[in-house]
């Protein structure tokens, strides 16, 4: 794999995440940043949009000019070094194919997509031309995609109801060029509940962590893809690198924080609670 001069020049693990901003600081890059903090890679950002939510919902989304975009990810890129990238919220067309050609350009191969087409609850959040630009543009420049079960059926045009649905469902996503793809079961209910598909062309696996029973669980996705750019820096190979992803993700349910008036963020302080003071008590704030 080539990877740019100072990339190769950086003892440190550098990761980038190009997503979007969440006022509310429980997804987007205020997790991921988090995120790879507890991996101890160093993170760095290019903000694509910035949103005024909170764990109730949504209230705006403002999007950056495609070129402010790129000027992030070409500043850190060209001194710093990106081992491994991650996008979230890329929101149009346009930065899409600004973004796609970036990462291009930088050569950053490590590259984890985060759809970000729908919510976990079945709301779209992109338009038609901005998802016919995602699939021919930016999906074929993925080391590994995550959709979680309504972006599968949408990129796949499969009904999603069971464990061989989101099987043949990885398969044809995986002919849209990804190099592996993670069908997230998140979406899913019964037994089927965060039991995720993987698949890269030759192994298929069912992957399957405990089952956190809670309401708090804002940020997984973005936490899930950050964790697994973060362990591609640090040098694992990509299935290893979601099975690591899988199990922060787990801990950090465990330790999900239950503020606001809706549906509160995961925790990820769960590294530092057997060296937290004793006068330190995070327990009120977990569900």
């Amino acid at each position: 794999m080539n990877l740019n001069p100072s990339n190769r020049a950086s003892s440190i693990p550098i990761a980038l995440t190009i997503a979007g901003s969440d006022s509310g600081g429980g997804a987007g890059i205020q997790a991921d940043l988090r995120t790879f903090a507890f991996h101890q890679v160093h993170g760095t950002s290019a903000l694509t949009c910035i949103t005024a939510q909170n764990t109730v919902g949504v209230n705006r989304v403002d999007a950056l000019q495609p070129e402010a975009v790129v000027a992030q990810i070409d500043a850190v890129a060209s001194d710093i070094g990106v081992q491994a990238a991650k996008t979230g919220m890329l929101l149009n067309a346009e930065i899409m194919e600004a973004v796609t050609a970036a990462v291009q350009r930088q050569q950053i191969w490590q590259l984890v997509v985060d759809p970000v087409m729908v919510s976990r609850t079945g709301v779209v959040l992109i338009g038609e031309d901005a998802l016919a630009t995602l699939k021919t543009l930016l999906l074929p420049q993925a080391l590994i995609l995550t959709p979680n079960r309504y972006e599968a059926q949408i990129l796949s045009g499969l009904e999603i109801c069971t464990l061989e649905d989101m099987q043949a469902a990885a398969k044809k996503i995986y002919d849209l060029g990804p190099k592996a793809v993670l069908v997230k079961g998140g979406g899913m209910s019964d037994t089927l509940l965060g039991i995720d598909v993987w698949y890269n062309g030759q192994e298929l696996e069912t992957l399957q962590t405990e089952t956190i029973a809670t309401s708090n669980t804002h940020g997984t996705g973005c936490t899930l893809s950050a964790a697994i750019a973060a362990n591609l820096a640090l040098g694992k190979p990509p299935l290893a690198a979601v099975k690591a992803a899988k199990t922060y993700v787990t801990q950090a349910l465990k330790y999900a924080l239950d503020i606001g008036q809706g549906q509160g963020p995961v925790g990820h302080w769960f590294p530092l609670i057997s060296k937290a003071p004793e006068t330190l008590d995070f327990s009120r704030l977990w569900n």
